[in-house]
């Protein structure tokens, strides 16, 4: 970059650090590689894939559209990260018998045997993160971040 270049004032005043968008985007960043960092050392997979997994797993996402819907990425990458699920032998697509178009996610015993193991993951990452938090202040956060989803449009009951 230009050492002579001087952001204009709608940039350079802005206060990233101040920013709720930005704090959320980062504690998600974080949150994210810490869990990774941890399922990759004993699980070998990412966070995103022992995420998909455990949801595959407690039933609250059984197809690649609710997938997509969960985590706000289009179908095509979804469609690759089940692809490499699958390749690596942790779910099958299984034709809905009811509806034939529909393809439903099963996990395989191993496929189960990590999504099993994903929520000791996700709670010791939490735990590190909100070190030194008291009960309170962890309900009062969890509560105005509900208020958040609700407020972006989430339906209150598929938290």
């Amino acid at each position: 970059m230009d050492p002579s270049y001087t952001p204009p004032p709608e940039i350079s005043e802005y206060q990233l650090g101040e920013s709720v968008g930005y704090l959320i985007a980062r504690v998600k960043s974080m949150a994210s590689n810490m869990v990774t960092q941890r399922s990759m050392a004993e699980l070998g997979i990412t966070s995103q894939q022992g995420s998909i997994l455990f949801m595959v797993a407690s039933g609250k996402c059984v197809l690649a559209a609710e997938l997509a819907r969960e985590y706000g990425i289009d179908a095509s990458a979804i469609t690759r990260l089940i692809d490499r699920l699958e390749k690596r032998g942790l779910l099958t697509r299984v034709r809905s018998s009811e509806d034939r178009r529909a393809v439903r996610l099963a996990l395989t015993p191993e496929g189960q045997q990590i999504a099993a193991r994903m929520p000791a993951i996700f709670t010791s990452v939490t735990d590190r993160l909100l070190s030194g938090f008291t009960p309170e202040e962890v309900g009062f956060l969890k509560s105005m971040l509900r208020r958040v989803l609700v407020n972006s449009g989430e339906q209150p009951g598929s938290m």
